[in-house]
């Protein structure tokens, strides 16, 4: 008797991936993005992307866990810092990759991670056949005056005093106008009332401390803006918070501060040479530098607060810490 033919199972067909963008609409030219990624997903044999905007009512979160729930392999966060913050908030912890697809004006984590501003076809090929590393994400945990409690990521620095003061102040149309140069102006306008911040913090498990200070930051990442290197040790993915705090003294306590920000960490620290320079130098005492995991602050009034070059209004505490590796970025190979 013959035997019977085996009937090998019918597999069913490998599903493409999907991308998905997630834009803002005001600051995205969308037919010009459309036609990039149109044709890069079709060169690397992707299913068709989804497009997905922000809206007044979401910044980008709500949108990226949709595109999630639908399976995205990569997101694309079109827009500025509020938006990637958004989208990489929705993406914390799920291992799905975002690509930073720079449309701001601060840009900061795509400056902290050297991606190119400008180069929009370089960003959008990285989505589909780049590379990918991990890092931190920044946790703050903030209390408001009324004793409400919330949770935000930051990805870049979280600050309080001038530097929230400055971010309130900055005119959205100048902002439009000349870019990241509108928080010069902002800070000019924000000095007449500044007013030292006066606070009790604790670094990991040290013992609380009394801290007075201008400006006091909290970074996972160092660079700013124009080439200012604020925080010099700062790493996006070492599993520590670097901390800053400006407490100028005297008439000439921000020519020092100045001077240590963008001459010391921005020139010196570049070169071999700069750096012994910067070892034989006394240390200026109007810059403070503290490192650790995690970071108490207790106010003695509300003071504001910020987020990547964004206000968050009053607070009357914060507990900042990492998530190490918690965020996965392609970027071009």
């Amino acid at each position: 008797m013959a035997a019977k033919a085996q009937v090998k199972p019918r597999t069913a067909p490998k599903r493409k991936p999907h991308a998905a963008v997630i834009y803002n609409p005001v600051k995205v030219d969308l037919r010009k993005l459309r036609r990039i990624v149109d044709k890069a997903e079709d060169a690397n044999g992707w299913a068709r992307t989804r497009w997905l905007a922000t809206s007044e009512s979401d910044a980008g979160q709500g949108v990226t866990t949709q595109a999630v729930e639908r399976g995205a392999a990569v997101v694309l966060a079109a827009g500025g810092d509020g938006t990637v913050r958004a989208v990489a908030h929705a993406l914390r912890g799920t291992g799905v990759p975002i690509t930073l697809l720079p449309s701001g004006t601060g840009n900061l984590l795509a400056r902290n991670l050297d991606i190119n501003l400008t180069d929009n076809e370089a960003g959008v090929e990285a989505a589909f056949s780049g590379t990918e590393r991990a890092i931190d994400l920044g946790i703050a945990v903030i209390r408001r005056p009324d004793d409400t409690r919330e949770e935000h990521v930051f990805l870049v620095m979280a600050g309080l005093g001038l530097d929230a003061k400055m971010i309130a102040k900055t005119n959205p149309t100048l902002k439009k106008t000349v870019g990241w140069l509108a928080y010069v102006d902002a800070g000019v306008r924000a000095l007449p009332e500044l007013t030292p911040v006066r606070l009790r913090y604790r670094l990991d498990d040290q013992p609380e401390r009394p801290l007075t200070a201008h400006t006091l930051i909290v970074g996972n990442c160092g660079s700013l803006p124009g080439g200012i290197l604020l925080l010099p040790d700062a790493k996006p993915d070492d599993g520590i918070l670097d901390i800053a705090a400006l407490k100028p003294r005297g008439r000439f306590g921000w020519v020092r501060v100045w001077n240590k920000i963008a001459w010391e960490n921005g020139v010196l620290r570049k070169s071999a040479a700069g750096r012994k320079i910067i070892d034989l130098t006394a240390d200026v005492r109007d810059v403070a530098y503290f490192r650790g995991a995690r970071l108490r602050v207790e106010l003695e009034r509300p003071e504001e607060f910020q987020l990547d070059g964004d206000e968050f209004g009053k607070v009357v505490a914060i507990e900042c810490s990492t998530d190490p590796g918690a965020l996965v970025v392609r970027v071009p190979a």
